[in-house]
């Protein structure tokens, strides 16, 4: 509990960053929280260079016999920070642990350092590492589960929806105020990436738990029916201004890919969403709920009473929910 206390407090503190204009310094406070253990392989580098966004840590069960499957966790930071790995394991790193995963908090390129896809090519980056070099860690590699929480469920979303996509185009119609169609545009995005080589080895999740991530930002405002403006965290991701580049919008949202994701190989989701986030609006995790459940991947939406941007809905209940089901999943792996 002392521990859930703290976290809390942590990310009430962070909900007021993320409706800043301009990143916080996060490496020194929230980015160097250390947790109660030290990991078994630490600030490992997962692209072969030396960049401090690019390394993970390893955290390995204390029971049980390895190799052990694996789970990638993910900071939220509303992607201004590319050093809050210690964070992700302070956070719900535990209790996944105690369920026998190994746990592989990894760093990511912040906003700043590069816009996007450069965050999910270093995720799809750290997931190929892992299954490369599974035997070194003392991994099980026939499961890797991925979750994160706000941006980071965004990050782990988008690994999931994405599973066997190499590229992605997008159409992006363009309407004036009356609603006339002045034209469009297709963008097209490298979701993979060659972060770290090992381009022969799949970076595909085999089970996604979300936690109140950012997921369709055509609907990111505080009504749910529109963008968020130039200052927002997802203006940062792009370099613009949402309203000014619609197919960037769509391609930064992983609902909007599930409709026309690799549907033999979309991952069963958890998603959970406290109601009273006044960071995330509570409306996301339900139009991303809606859309996998048509999809046939939703396995539960997990709505919290009274859940804020961390604190009430980080709790022992949902700390089991999630873990229970990457033990269920996993067990379909062999």
């Amino acid at each position: 509990m002392r521990r859930l206390f703290f976290l809390c407090v942590m990310l009430i503190m962070m909900s007021a960053f993320g409706a800043m204009a301009q990143p916080p310094d996060f490496h020194a406070g929230f980015g160097n929280m250390k947790p109660a253990v030290e990991p078994d392989f630490k600030d490992v580098n997962y692209a072969g260079d030396d960049m401090e966004a690019h390394r993970l840590d390893i955290y390995l069960p204390k029971t049980g016999k390895a190799p052990y499957k694996a789970i990638i966790a993910i900071y939220g930071s509303a992607w201004f920070s590319n050093n809050m790995k210690s964070m992700t394991y302070f956070s719900f790193g535990k209790p996944l642990t105690d369920a026998g995963f190994a746990v592989v908090c990894i760093n990511h390129r912040s906003s700043g350092d590069d816009k996007f896809p450069a965050q999910i090519q270093d995720v799809k980056g750290a997931i190929r590492f892992i299954r490369a070099n599974a035997k070194k860690y003392n991994i099980d590699n026939s499961f890797i589960g991925i979750t994160g929480f706000s941006s980071g469920g965004h990050l782990a979303s988008m690994a999931g929806v994405t599973n066997g996509m190499k590229t992605k185009a997008i159409a992006s119609y363009q309407y004036d105020k009356n609603g006339n169609l002045l034209g469009h545009r297709e963008v097209e995005v490298d979701i993979e990436g060659k972060i770290g080589g090992n381009l022969d080895v799949s970076s595909d999740v085999d089970a996604v738990v979300d936690w109140f991530g950012p997921v369709d930002m055509t609907r990111m405002n505080k009504t749910c029916d529109g963008v968020n403006d130039g200052k927002s965290p997802e203006a940062a991701l792009i370099g613009c201004a949402p309203e000014a580049d619609s197919a960037m919008v769509q391609l930064i949202s992983p609902l909007c890919y599930v409709e026309k994701a690799v549907k033999a190989k979309l991952p069963r989701f958890i998603v959970i969403h406290g109601d009273a986030d006044n960071v995330v609006p509570h409306c996301q995790g339900v139009f991303f709920s809606d859309e996998l459940k048509k999809a046939g991947v939703l396995e539960e939406f997990i709505s919290v009473p009274n859940g804020q941007h961390g604190a009430v809905t980080f709790n022992d209940n949902t700390f089991k929910k999630m873990t229970d089901f990457f033990v269920k999943e996993s067990k379909k792996k062999k």
